[in-house]
Formats: C-alpha cells, structure tokens, sequence
C-alpha cells in the first residue's frame, strides 16, 4: 500500500548539518524526512522557488532527454528504507509500457517536481521510519543548521552568477 506525498520543504538537521527534504501527506500530519546531500537538496530548492538557468541542471537535462526520447515519467515511489538509507523508484512509461528504475530517492523527487509527476511513499516506509513530529513543529536550535535552512530557503539564479551553468 502506497500513499501520496508532497514536498512540503526543506530543512538542516541540526545534529549533522545535513539537508532534509521533508514529504508530508496533505490529508494527514503525517510526514517523512530524507536526509539527502547539499548538491540534491540545491536541486530540489531550484525546482521549488522556480529558479531558471541559462544552461540545464543535470535533472533538468535529464527530463530533456526523456521529453526528446518520448518518455514520460509516471510516478515516483520512496519504496524503501534498510539500513538508515531510503530506496525509490522511477515509473517510466516508455511506448505505453510501465517500467521502472531504481533512484536515490533525492534524484527521484528532483525529477518528480520537475516533470510535474506524483509522489507516493510505501506505508512500509513510513512505519519504519518510525513516529515523526508533524512538519514545521521541530525547532532547529543549532545556529549553523539555522544558517543553511535560510540559505536553501533564499536560493535565487543570482546566487549562482559566478558559475557558468
């Protein structure tokens, strides 16, 4: 059994310094946070606030070749978490059959968003996780933490005006 999912942000943990997209069920409190890497939480926020580039980003360059190729993205799944580290896949629909390839659930999410497609999460996944505080009711108390929430919160297409993308 599956249930769908929204992006509902991004945040630091404070113990780590790690980025933490959170997924949250819009007919519950229910929520999940992933701990993902910086490089795929900047991805994820460029997609959120809309940030555009003159050159594509990888996940962008990836639903470029999809769109060319005529594949079209069904669904995302976050179907799995062993071990501390979570599993998805990618449903693809490629000629009007359904096929699906494994992802980090972070590249998985970046394209979801970006080709609009809908995010669902394994009960299975949601129950190991264990019992989660509804989304928004943590209070990030490390100042560093504190720091890189509001810079991925404050991205802009200028702030990435020195590099040529």
């Amino acid at each position: 059994m599956v249930r769908e999912m929204k992006i509902s942000g991004l945040t630091m943990d404070p113990h780590t310094n790690t980025p933490i997209v959170v997924l949250k069920d819009p007919e519950s409190e229910t929520s999940l946070p992933i701990w993902i890497g910086i490089l795929e939480a900047t991805a994820i926020a460029t997609e959120l606030e809309q940030v555009q580039f003159s050159r594509p980003m990888t996940h962008d360059l990836i639903k470029n070749l999809m769109g060319h190729l005529g594949v079209k993205v069904d669904r995302v799944e976050v179907c799995d978490l062993r071990d501390n580290t979570f599993y998805a896949w990618i449903y693809l629909n490629v000629n009007g059959k359904e096929t699906r390839i494994d992802a980090r659930p972070s590249d998985a999410l970046a394209i979801a968003l970006r080709v609009n497609a809908r995010i669902y999460v394994d009960e299975e996944v949601i129950e190991k996780s264990g019992k989660l505080e509804p989304a928004g009711q943590a209070e990030i108390k490390d100042d560093e933490a504190k720091k890189w929430t509001e810079i991925l919160e404050n991205l802009s297409a200028e702030d990435f005006g020195k590099y040529k993308m």
